[in-house]
């Protein structure tokens, strides 16, 4: 179908322009320009002929093999090891450790002879070596390149044939195709997709490690974590000396699940028993302190919540919340004044746990109302008594999922004492130590606590 389009064209300089003038714009003719009439011929859609694509039944599947890395809080988290053919997002802030944790997977598999291949766009092979070294990495079979174009990343990946392929990062990786820079958000989807697409057809399982925006979320289009099977975020930062491998999503496993890690000078080492570590260092006696379980993923989780209450020394008090939601915290903050009656509106409130831990599920409710009243009256909890529960905002206690799970890992780590809401109590059934069953935050505070 042809379509008209009117113009004026100079008889001089053959100039075209949108509207009739007595001077061209283009040669500065005079009296030069006349009516042209340009005929715009817009594309025919054409149907193509496609052919019919392979169905399969479900009865008699192939099913996928997994790829157990012998890393026991990355295969925790992954769901017991790599899915054959998948493709995995591995994201984390600068330095965090991503690329130590994909070179240490590297080392895993090659020493179960599982061919890998690893595509560096950030780093040189010398740099990989003195990396790897440093690691314990000294194996020939483990394939390096620093090809960052995306056909021939494609070609490698078609001649080596490798079972785990790793791509650091996908920000660095470009196709040819594009006019656009390597890290723009087409690039980032077309090479994703040309991956996948390659990943699935050979069973090849590939990990992209992503760069994160300064709002902690994966650079790139959000579509990028619909495309792929599985999104990991390596968390941590220098002031700490463990990282947190937290899944958000997973097509082959539990979602929500975490892996504790410490960096160390050989690498990341999997923390077997975190409620050691975050628990090792707690003041005996001290006012504004309380242990609490929390829930991540499956783990129960022991950490120390710390409340500081400081009588306000400007109008407006201050409050910080490190590890809990900012304005959850303000909202127990109402809760303890009205129900309890204490002015908390003339106290700068600080709440922190211990470690860098980062809780924001209802059973931290309890606890941290217990760490602030101990503070603004400076009446320590005994040592060996933990606290969980939800609060509402009438101060009434609420249950929490996993009740039991978190009794037995108080018992595990030597508490012998917890405060829990009222309506657990026909759900625990264990006899090795003594439980005060509250109906509200009125009942924390009594003389038996």
């Amino acid at each position: 179908m042809a379509k008209h389009k009117d113009q004026f064209k100079c008889t001089a300089c053959d100039g075209l322009t949108a509207k009739w003038q007595g001077q061209c714009p283009h040669c500065g003719e005079w009296n030069t320009l006349e009516a042209h009439e340009e005929v715009v011929r817009s594309a025919k859609r054409v149907k193509v002929a496609g052919s019919p694509p392979p169905f399969y039944s479900l009865s008699n599947p192939d099913e996928p093999s997994r790829y157990a890395s012998g890393i026991g809080e990355f295969d925790r988290v992954v769901g017991g090891g790599l899915m054959e053919g998948s493709i995995v997002l591995l994201g984390g802030d600068p330095g965090v450790g991503k690329s130590t944790l994909a070179l240490q997977l590297c080392k895993e598999y090659v020493e179960k002879n599982i061919k890998v291949c690893y595509f560096s766009g950030e780093e040189s092979v010398g740099q990989l070596a003195l990396r790897a070294k440093r690691l314990g990495l000294e194996n020939d079979d483990l394939k390096i390149s620093n090809e960052v174009e995306l056909s021939k990343v494609l070609a490698g990946l078609e001649s080596e044939k490798p079972k785990v392929a790793i791509i650091d990062s996908i920000q660095t990786s470009y196709s040819p195709n594009l006019d656009s820079l390597p890290g723009s958000p087409n690039q980032v989807r077309e090479c994703t997709s040309e991956l996948m697409t390659l990943g699935k057809k050979n069973n090849i399982t590939i990990i992209l490690i992503g760069h994160i925006t300064k709002s902690g979320v994966i650079a790139g289009p959000k579509l990028l974590e619909h495309i792929v099977d599985t999104v990991l975020y390596l968390e941590g930062d220098k002031q700490h000396y463990f990282r947190i491998l937290r899944s958000v999503k997973n097509r082959f496993g539990a979602t929500h699940e975490i892996g504790i890690f410490e960096m160390k000078q050989e690498g990341l080492v999997g923390v077997a028993n975190p409620g050691d570590m975050f628990l090792s260092e707690r003041k005996k006696g001290a006012t504004g302190s309380v242990v609490t379980c929390g829930m991540e993923g499956s783990r129960p989780l022991l950490v120390e919540i710390q409340a500081l209450a400081a009588r306000a020394a400007y109008g407006t008090p201050q409050r910080h919340a490190s590890g809990i939601d900012q304005k959850r915290l303000q909202l127990l903050l109402a809760v303890i004044e009205r129900q309890l009656d204490i002015p908390v509106s003339q106290y700068d409130i600080f709440v922190n746990i211990v470690g860098g831990m980062k809780l924001k599920e209802p059973a931290m409710d309890l606890p941290v109302i217990a760490a602030i009243y101990s503070s603004v009256k400076n009446i320590p909890l005994p040592d060996n008594t933990a606290v969980i529960g939800e609060v509402g905002l009438t101060g009434e206690t609420r249950s929490v999922m996993r009740v039991e799970q978190r009794v037995k890992e108080a018992v595990r780590m030597g508490f012998d004492r917890l405060i829990l809401p009222a309506s657990v109590k026909k759900k625990i059934d264990n006899k090795k130590i003594t439980f005060k069953f509250i109906k509200d935050i009125v009942e924390l505070i009594g003389p038996q606590v």
